[in-house]
């Protein structure tokens, strides 16, 4: 969690305390990059970030990031990591996301079921310099607009527009109450109303598709029968039972000692729920190979809760941004993510099992709008890159300073400029890369196999 000291100033002298940061960093500096001379090797560098994970799920994930460039990226947060840290920044740090790529935002629903628009992922938050996020989020852009096909000036364009719909987000909440900050939202359907018609068509049948997706519609799809017993079904390489452990054992554990991680109230209601089944589950592209597992409870009369147990492992930003203050992982992801995001998960919590690994735990999310890149056009990459932009300022904001960031960004495009020139500059590195990913994959270096389906 970020140490802050407030700042009791007047809004208009922490507008002009962001505006001198100019001196120190100037806005068009952001635009420059270029490989340093020592740069590590990226495929020695995610070996490295592959230490510790299953091995037998490694190949899935150097086959998912062989899609393309764009799963490249986001399955690189550690090289890009490395990248980040020699820029230039202004010495203002803030809770990051630390993995804020266009794939990591999304719709889902708040507790109270209301349907919203935020960052989804927080196994790299930690605090950290503000720009960090900024610059991942714009080259993603670059790349994403590449993988769906669109000309090299439209993903420069999409870059730019979710780089000024932070800036403009940023001044915006720089003019409200601190409460009004914090309770700020980005309503999806108003976001959808606003956008390009094509967009806008878009995002209306995913919402409609995500509310049809309530317990009621997911239970019967996820669970069978299964010699009496109500059982997770088995759906590899994406869902499987381990008999290689006592997972569900240890799942039990676990979730004794979780329980203690929420508040109160929440524990008289997780304690309605008793555990029947828990299954693994490979997730994302990042991800793939850390432990995961999904685990059925049930209340009486066929009421069903899923809860995702997912390994919490070192932010790739800690070597470069400082050791988080937590001594367990899962409490760091599960703090930033509160401290992040609009709305949280109610059973999020955290907890460590027997072997020392930490975790963190949440509902398996459902009613959920995830952004599909296949057929996207060129002005729905923009709109869909501003709102990413937006809910980026608004998560940074609640933890960070929007006067002084505000005086810092200013009112005209000089920033948007120079993070999409940054953004273009690290797609053709991502690029390149990506071709020595598979090179490695050809030279037997990594073991990549095909994904089958069960």
């Amino acid at each position: 969690m970020v140490k802050h000291t407030a700042d009791f100033r007047p809004r208009a002298e922490r507008l002009e305390a962001g505006k001198a940061l100019r001196k120190k960093v100037s806005r068009s500096d952001h635009a420059a990059w270029k490989p340093a001379p020592d740069r590590p090797d990226p495929i020695a560098v995610l070996q490295a970030d592959s230490e510790g994970r299953l091995e037998e799920l490694l190949p899935i994930r150097w086959e998912r990031m062989l899609a393309s460039p764009f799963a490249f990226l986001r399955g690189a947060a550690a090289v890009m990591a490395i990248d980040l840290a020699p820029t230039p920044v202004t010495g203002l740090r803030l809770q990051a996301g630390g993995d804020c790529h266009l794939a990591n935002f999304g719709g889902f629903a708040t507790p109270e079921r209301h349907l919203v628009f935020d960052v989804n992922d927080f196994d790299e938050t930690l605090p950290a310099p503000w720009e960090w996020d900024v610059k991942r989020l714009a080259a993603s852009s670059v790349v994403a607009g590449r993988f769906i096909g669109v000309s090299g000036s439209a993903g420069a364009a999409a870059a730019r527009a979710g780089v000024r719909a932070y800036r403009e987000m940023m001044i915006r909440l720089a003019q409200k109450r601190v409460l009004d900050v914090w309770y700020a939202r980005l309503d999806l359907e108003t976001l959808a109303r606003a956008s390009d018609p094509a967009e806008r068509s878009r995002l209306a049948a995913q919402t409609a598709k995500a509310r049809k997706q309530t317990m009621a519609h997911i239970f019967p799809k996820m669970t069978e029968i299964r010699d009496g017993k109500r059982c997770i079904k088995d759906e590899p390489p994406r869902i499987y039972h381990s008999h290689t452990e006592d997972v569900e054992a240890g799942a039990r554990s676990f979730l004794n000692r979780f329980r203690a991680s929420l508040v109160p109230e929440r524990r008289v209601l997780f304690d309605r729920f008793e555990l029947v089944d828990v299954a693994m589950k490979v997730v994302g592209v990042g991800s793939v190979g850390t432990r995961c597992a999904v685990a059925l409870l049930m209340a009486p009369d066929d009421d069903p809760l899923f809860l995702q147990i997912k390994e919490a492992r070192p932010s790739v930003f800690e070597p470069f941004a400082g050791k988080s203050v937590y001594k367990n992982h899962g409490e760091r992801v599960v703090l930033g993510q509160r401290l992040m995001q609009s709305a949280s998960d109610i059973f999020l919590g955290w907890s460590r099992d027997a072997g020392g690994r930490d975790y963190y735990c949440r509902q398996l999310r459902y009613l959920k709008v995830s952004p599909v890149f296949d057929g996207m056009q060129a002005t729905e990459l923009t709109d869909y890159a501003g709102f990413c932009g937006r809910a980026l300022a608004r998560a940074h904001a609640r933890s960070g300073d929007a006067a002084v960031l505000a005086g810092y960004l200013g009112a005209n495009d000089v920033f948007d400029q120079a993070l999409a020139k940054f953004a273009v500059v690290y797609a053709d590195q991502t690029e390149r890369d990506f071709e020595a990913l598979q090179k490695a994959v050809r030279a037997g270096i990594l073991n990549a196999s095909l994904e089958t389906k069960g």
